[in-house]
């Protein structure tokens, strides 16, 4: 027997922090997160470390930033080289296992998890490499993501949660009557939902029926008003001037908390089999997401920006013998790795290899505060950028840089929806000094573009060269030729995406 934790590590797909009711959301119907945040650790201001998918995941994983590791977009492969949380917790005792989602590019397709139990989502391989003429129509959103929303009865993305979900009750109860194997377990619960489309079941949309589905705050905006990066985002998104109605508006929102609401009711199904099976009180949970989701704020929907709804993430941490506590300091999904090493071995764990870029959390589950001066980083380098862009959070200020876009600096605590850029107010030139000469310090810019262009370049080659003859996959839990129902980069993604068994009018 062992005295350390279990760890449940539940991450969803696109939730941004404030459609929660632990961040203040008075529509969301959630009521197993609420609960969780009752007891746990809600950190106020938690950030993704990349507002896309495969690359925060890749980051997260290895508490590093991107541009340290490679992870540069959706088909940048995370090296095998590179530790993970699923090595050191393997390594510090635990059994690991992942259900669903995970995104990892290229052929080690565990990372260091002894088990993964169910297919993964997305290609593994170098499909969707970003291409000097930018993204195929068929690689990236559109407008349907708002005008195909709504009530379904049935999506792949359904089908393949409630899978995850399935097999990750098993895991519970094939652990909780396993008397040989008596390690603690890491079993990280992964899901796609609330990722678009915005499509929902039929009774998550009717939780909604008597609520007042919120417009966004800020309105769409003209391409005067963006800033350079989301209007090219929105052009290449091919939403540049146009305008949602109401209706569309509200609808694909509300499907959206539906979709949270369906990701409540699987977190529900886990908590009943911890404590139906005695594990609960000897079980840290851990719940976040990859990154937000815009939802319409600004005219603008789901992520790849620095603004507030697409990179502040949920994070909850709940374990034993922690009393419930809000956590206003700054936190980002790079702690995620020395934060588990945390619970696992105790505070004051340090990497006996690497210099990580994340901090171990456990502390401010107690007493202890978060300075206030911590800063925490983001990037984004992938399609729809000639260059890097580059965030750092510090104190009251978020500030995005770009050697080839004007910069932004927000005061986010007296400017919350980042209306106003203080860029070019005389009064915050040494502020944004000072940000300026912190962000060129810490990226070279320059060479970092460079290499993201040649690992481009190799990328694309190879996966030419790999459409000829016989094709081979990476995907895990597959065989050479299999027709599987999961999206692999076999066609467009918005045709995957949208394919839904309406749901039927009721009689």
């Amino acid at each position: 027997m062992t005295d350390k934790p279990n760890i449940l590590f539940i991450q969803v797909d696109q939730l941004m922090a404030e459609a929660l009711g632990a961040y203040g959301n008075t529509v969301c119907h959630a009521p197993n997160l609420d609960r969780l945040a009752a007891r746990g650790a809600v950190f106020e201001r938690a950030y993704c470390n990349y507002p896309l998918c495969a690359p925060s995941r890749a980051s997260m994983a290895a508490g590093q930033l991107c541009s340290t590791i490679g992870a540069y977009d959706n088909a940048a492969e995370l090296p095998a080289s590179i530790p993970t949380y699923a090595h050191y917790l393997r390594g510090a005792g635990y059994r690991t296992a992942l259900s669903g989602k995970m995104h990892f590019i290229g052929p080690d397709q565990f990372h260091g998890f002894e088990r993964r139990l169910t297919p993964d989502v997305y290609p593994a391989d170098f499909s969707w490499v970003p291409r000097e003429t930018g993204m195929k129509k068929s690689e990236t959103n559109d407008t349907r993501g708002v005008t195909v929303s709504g009530q379904a009865e049935r999506t792949v993305q359904m089908d393949f949660d409630d899978r995850a979900t399935f097999e990750a009750v098993q895991y519970l109860y094939d652990v909780a009557r396993d008397t040989e194997d008596t390690r603690p377990f890491f079993l990280q619960v992964s899901w796609t939902h609330p990722h678009d489309p915005y499509l929902c079941k039929p009774e998550h949309w009717a939780l909604y029926e008597d609520k007042d589905i919120p417009m966004p705050r800020t309105g769409a905006l003209s391409k005067e008003e963006h800033d350079v990066h989301a209007a090219r985002l929105l052009d290449n998104f091919s939403m540049l001037g146009v305008e949602f109605t109401p209706e569309e508006i509200i609808r694909a929102r509300r499907a959206y908390y539906g979709s949270i609401s369906y990701v409540d009711e699987m977190v529900g199904k886990l908590m009943e089999v911890l404590k139906a099976t005695g594990q609960a009180d000897n079980t840290a949970i851990v719940f976040t997401s990859d990154h937000g989701e815009m939802l319409g704020e600004r005219g603008m929907w789901f992520k790849k920006h620095f603004y507030e709804p697409s990179l502040r993430v949920p994070l909850i941490i709940a374990a034993p013998g922690r009393a419930a506590k809000r956590v206003a300091g700054l936190a980002s999904l790079v702690d995620l790795l020395p934060t588990f090493m945390g619970l696992a071995e105790g505070p004051g764990w340090s990497s006996p290899v690497e210099t990580l870029a994340g901090d171990d959390l456990t502390p401010y589950l107690d007493d202890k505060e978060i300075p206030e001066d911590r800063a925490v980083y983001a990037e984004y380098l992938a399609e729809a950028t000639p260059a890097p862009i580059l965030m750092i959070r510090r104190g009251r200020f978020k500030y995005v840089h770009s050697e080839v876009d004007p910069v932004l600096l927000f005061d986010v605590e007296s400017d919350p929806d980042e209306r106003e850029n203080l860029a070019g107010h005389r009064e915050h030139a040494e502020t944004l000094d000072r940000f300026a000469t912190e962000a060129r310090q810490k990226w070279d810019n320059d060479a970092l573009w460079q290499q993201i262009g040649e690992s481009r370049h190799r990328r694309l080659l190879i996966l030419e060269a790999m459409e000829q003859g016989v094709g081979q996959r990476w995907n895990h839990d597959e065989m050479p030729g299999e027709v599987v129902p999961w999206y692999r980069g076999l066609e467009g993604y918005n045709e995957w995406a949208f394919e839904h068994m309406p749901a039927r009018a009721a009689e």
